[in-house]
């Protein structure tokens, strides 16, 4: 059988690895797939050390062996919050599988310095994307479908598929599914996920307002399109905002200014609610998102619950796998 490797970064596209390897773009990424500092991530980790975040003991890592001629691979960022992992990352995974029934679903993470604080705190395992892959290969996995659980095409997805090329003599087809918002109609689906399940919240009197991480990269255009999306449809009392560019915390304030808020509920517009919703949204530390809305006059109401968590988030991932599975038959 020929082989192939299929980049879904536009839908429908084939390309070949060579030419996959060649068009990469200087996108940047959000929370999960922000080309992170090694400092950085070693900071987060001490920071949750103090902190449970649930017992791992029972998770599914999915890096068991024997895993057949076709393989589902669910590649993620990665958090360290472990109930989270398994409310977000685990639920995108069992969603795939129960949608798969004919791919054993295995998982890889892109963030070294997550898997080594976990295996280092829990004693729980995680493949990084090279082993989860060199897993398929000693294998003799055949077919392999990668779904990302990034955001957006950023950084982190373009060093997936750079490290998919290499691997793209290991196996007869490799396809690749897009990321969450990629198409119009994937705006406007995460549209309607995040609006039905805030709906108990806007009353006209209380500002629903979502944190994204941001990046000075071109693809910090997602944020302003999701605003963008949500006032067109009529959504006008939610906001969004980000962490490390623009839209800024300050922007949001001034765009709530004068309206006639009473209160402000925050959620985190990232797939899973780990360092950055704990830490710089919800926490009661001076600088946070929480207290900055707090000494504004507002009251403020926290919800921590990653995008992975809503069912219509999970069945958006399903369908651009399904896309990346249709597109070997072509």
């Amino acid at each position: 059988m020929k082989k192939k490797l299929v980049n879904k970064l536009v839908a429908g596209v084939i390309v070949s690895a060579m030419a996959l390897a060649g068009c990469m773009s200087a996108f940047a990424e959000e929370a999960e797939t922000e080309p992170v500092t090694e400092a950085a991530e070693k900071e987060e980790a001490e920071e949750e050390t103090e902190a449970y975040t649930g017992d791992a003991s029972d998770e599914n890592t999915r890096n068991q062996d024997d895993i057949g001629e076709k393989e589902l691979l669910v590649v993620s960022f990665g958090t360290s919050f472990n109930d989270n992992r398994k409310a977000t990352i685990g639920a995108i995974e069992d969603a795939m599988e129960a949608a798969f029934p004919e791919y054993s679903v295995r998982r890889g993470f892109t963030s070294q310095i997550i898997i080594d604080h976990v295996m280092d705190r829990d004693g729980v395992a995680i493949d990084n994307v090279e082993e989860a892959l060199n897993r398929a290969v000693d294998n003799g996995v055949k077919t392999l479908v990668v779904q990302p659980t990034h955001l957006m095409n950023g950084f982190e997805y373009e060093e997936l598929m750079g490290t998919l090329a290499e691997f793209s003599d290991s196996f007869e087809q490799v396809a690749v599914g897009e990321p969450l918002l990629t198409s119009d109609e994937d705006f406007l689906a995460v549209a309607d996920a995040i609006t039905a399940a805030t709906a108990d919240y806007d009353d006209g009197k209380t500002a629903i307002v979502f944190m994204g991480h941001g990046t000075e990269a071109e693809s910090n255009q997602v944020y302003s399109k999701m605003q963008d999306v949500l006032t067109e449809n009529g959504y006008e009392n939610y906001y969004i905002g980000t962490v490390e560019a623009s839209p800024a915390l300050d922007d949001v304030l001034a765009a709530l200014d004068g309206k006639g808020y009473e209160k402000v509920v925050l959620e985190p517009l990232m797939v899973v609610a780990g360092d950055h919703a704990n830490n710089d949204m919800a926490s009661d530390e001076e600088g946070s998102w929480k207290t900055t809305f707090e000494e504004a006059g507002y009251e403020v109401e926290t919800l921590l619950t990653g995008l992975g968590e809503l069912e219509a988030i999970q069945e958006l991932y399903v369908q651009h796998a399904q896309a990346a599975v249709d597109s070997l038959a072509e």
